[in-house]
């Protein structure tokens, strides 16, 4: 009587993901130089950026050409004050030309004779701001901090009061969520931000490149491990290194470092961080299938996650962008994640807010890895 021949028992779906993870883990521990990039990339880049790149106006250079020496026009120089304004710099007449055209000065004032005499006898004498606009956001910023300072002084010297001069009507000037209007709390975070969608498709798509670059994948195709299970071993090891750096950059270098005042919930800004790291780590696996080398998988990254994040409305307002942009960009889910963190830490906005933000995030992230499993498994049939 013949024995029926036993087959081997197929292992139950996800059985052999944990090992997988180990495996990630280790190979992502064992690229010093990728990993030295994610933590430069967490830490001393958003440091760098927040002040590096301000967006206020911050130790600007003033040149005074003062014909007058009058206590008005010494008034109105001692009114630029730092940190908004560097120390005025005297100059004469016949230097300021050349001291502009080698950009010595982004602002110049050029105070007339008699132009004391002239306030107090009711005329209205000029007064040249010359500005170089070669700076163009201090330029902008700085011409009407000028402006209001030279029109107040001016007010209160002809009145000979120190109050304020009121008008009617008065517009009241109230700014909410960053009352200091402190621009690194924006540029430091908008670099997390773009931070975490570089480094999470960088690394997602890197793992998949490394393993065909070292003859590894080859080891993994003759195991009975199933694709998405490799997949998931992939989005899930780089994700959490993401998202461990994420966290501790929002506490330390943001708040810690940088004194922001986080308004929302760090809990669920980070719940909102992992939906996307979600469709961020799918789209470095569909990279990583499609390019054969890491040069190509840069290449491929300058072409669509540099302008994805440029187009999110993090540095440029969606409403500022064409019609038709605006909608197209309302499918990324960059954009859903740049509104959603910016009204989670700065406006202190709850699940009830954001929560449309976080299903658009998730819905796009789960259609896009099913279509990065297709291409996947496709990718590992052709291996073989």
């Amino acid at each position: 009587m013949s024995t029926p021949a036993l087959t081997p028992k197929r292992p139950r779906l996800m059985s052999n993901l944990p090992p997988l993870l180990m495996k990630e883990f280790e190979s992502l521990r064992r690229d010093t130089v990728l990993m030295v990039l994610v933590f430069y990339a967490f830490s001393a880049a958003i440091l760098i950026q927040a002040n590096g790149m301000k967006h206020d106006l911050h130790r600007a250079t003033v040149a005074v050409v003062d014909e007058d020496r009058s206590q008005l026009s010494h008034a109105i120089t001692d009114a630029l004050l730092p940190p908004r304004f560097q120390t005025p710099v005297a100059v004469a007449p016949g230097d300021l030309d050349r001291a502009m055209n080698q950009a010595r000065y982004v602002f110049a004032l050029d105070f007339p004779p008699r132009f004391e005499q002239d306030v107090l006898a009711g005329r209205s004498p000029d007064v040249q701001l010359l500005i170089d606009a070669t700076a163009l956001m201090q330029a902008g910023l700085g011409a009407t901090d000028i402006a209001n300072i030279f029109q107040q002084e001016v007010l209160r010297f002809a009145t000979r009061s120190d109050k304020p001069v009121s008008y009617n009507p008065t517009l009241e000037v109230r700014a909410a969520f960053n009352q200091a209007l402190e621009s690194s709390w924006f540029t430091g975070t908008m670099g997390l931000i773009t931070n975490i969608t570089m480094l999470s498709v960088l690394l997602a798509g890197a793992a998949l490149v490394r393993e065909r670059e070292h003859g590894t994948l080859e080891h993994l195709l003759v195991l009975p491990v199933r694709p998405v299970e490799v997949m998931l071993a992939k989005i899930l090891a780089n994700g959490a290194v993401i998202l461990v750096l994420t966290g501790l950059s929002v506490l330390v270098v943001l708040r810690g470092i940088l004194g922001m005042t986080i308004a929302g919930s760090v809990p669920l800004f980070m719940a909102g961080v992992a939906l996307y790291l979600f469709f961020t780590a799918s789209l470095g696996i569909f990279l990583g299938t499609v390019v054969r080398s890491m040069p190509q998988l840069g290449l491929m990254f300058m072409l669509i996650v540099l302008p994805m994040n440029m187009l999110s409305g993090g540095f440029t307002p969606l409403e500022s962008m064409p019609q038709a942009l605006q909608y197209i960009m309302q499918v990324s889910p960059s954009t859903q994640f740049v509104a959603f963190a910016q009204a989670i830490l700065y406006r202190g906005a709850g699940f009830d807010v954001v929560w449309p933000r976080f299903l658009a995030t998730a819905a796009v992230g789960l259609v896009f890895f099913s279509y990065s499993l297709v291409r996947f498994r496709g990718f590992l049939a052709a291996q073989q």
